[in-house]
Formats: C-alpha cells, structure tokens, sequence
C-alpha cells in the first residue's frame, strides 16, 4: 500500500481554547475565526481570487484526537449507544482523522505583510492544523435532495441566561453554542453541571426540560 505524507499549510485561530463546546458542525454559529497561513504558503499569489468566492471547504486534521483503526463508531446523534460504519459518520476518531468544514469567507485580510483570511462558522479548535483550502462551488457542491440518514437535523433547545452573567456583547455567542445543546448525547442526568471554556471564561451550564441554563461565566 502506497503511503502519502500532508503537512499543513495553515492553522486556525479563534475562541475554541477546547474540543468541549465546539459545535458538532460547520456553519452554526457566527463566530469570526482567522486563518493563519505557514510561512511557505504566507503569500498573496496563493490566495489570488480567493475574495470573489463567499464560501470555503477547510481540509484539517483533528490534531487532539488519535487515529482509530475501528470499522464501527457511536455516533452522538444516536444517543452514543448505536454502533454504525465510520465511513458512515463525521466520527473524528478516523483512520486518517481528516475533517472537512464548510465556512463562510467574511474578510480578506493582512498581518505583518502576509494575507490572513476571515472565515465564520468553523469547527475548528484554537490551533487546528490546516491541510487545504478549496472554494465552495454552489452549482456543484449544493445538492438540496440530499438524504441525511439518521443525522437529520435537530431541533435546537432553548438557552437561558439570567441576567447580569454575561457581558451584552457576548451573549448572542454563547447563546448559540449553548443551543447546540453540547453535552455528550449519551449524558441526560438533569443535575448534572457541564463545563467548557469559550475565550477567556469557563461557562457552566444544567439542562432544565428542553432548556439549557447558563449557570456562571467566570472569567480566567
């Protein structure tokens, strides 16, 4: 079997200091992430064009989690206690752990003379190692008769987030990732108190019925 080497040309930088918190998928939410090129790639002429394009496939590596050899995962959205093909899922635990997102292109930018893109809606850890880039292609890459199998899109559940916990600026932010509902789908003890950190806060939040209660926001 022929072997291949990637090595990253970027990595992403934004509020996801952990894998807890993270939306389970690209687009979800409107936080502004940026994409920081390697010195080999930090160019001009790599990225030319690239700003007539709204929308951008990130090729990354899930870089926290190891490879994994098995044939079958237990994906979140079956409850963590269905076992189904890898190859069938968005399982980050992947032979090659290779993660493709979907992102919005928001800004074209430049720091200390090398071009930095603006992206909202990744998935993506602080950190993250990048592999490729390539545009979003509406005529070829949007298929609206596509069948989601089991992963048919959820209904979100209510945030609440008592007043005077959250700075006004941050609470639209919080609010999504909050409705994602990102406790583990195997996990539904109501006393249950979950933890994460999104920028320099550690969130805590309980599941109440259908809703999700912000129980502090202590800043680092």
């Amino acid at each position: 079997m022929t072997e291949y080497t990637v090595s990253p040309i970027a990595h992403i930088e934004n509020d996801f200091k952990e894998k807890f918190g993270i939306p389970r998928q690209s687009g979800l939410t409107e936080l502004i992430s940026k994409i920081v090129f390697e010195p080999a790639y930090a160019r001009k002429e790599a990225i030319r064009g690239i700003e007539g394009f709204s929308h951008l496939w990130l090729l990354w590596i899930f870089s926290e989690n190891p490879e994994s050899s098995a044939l079958t995962v237990r994906p979140p959205r079956l409850g963590g206690n269905r076992r189904v093909g890898v190859f069938a899922t968005r399982s980050p635990f992947r032979p090659n752990r290779i993660g493709l997102s979907c992102v919005q292109l928001t800004a074209v930018t430049e720091e200390r003379g090398a071009p930095v893109l603006l992206v909202q809606g990744a998935d993506l850890m602080d950190g993250t190692p990048i592999i490729d880039i390539k545009p979003y292609l509406p005529y070829s890459d949007c298929r609206p008769e596509a069948l989601s199998g089991f992963a048919e899109k959820e209904p979100r559940l209510t945030a609440r987030i008592p007043d005077g916990i959250l700075d006004d600026a941050d609470i639209p932010l919080v609010r999504e990732l909050l409705e994602q509902d990102p406790r583990p789908a195997y996990q539904n003890d109501p006393e249950r108190v979950y933890t994460f950190t999104f920028r320099d806060m550690e969130l805590s939040f309980r599941a109440e019925g259908n809703e999700i209660v912000l129980l502090s926001a202590e800043k680092h």
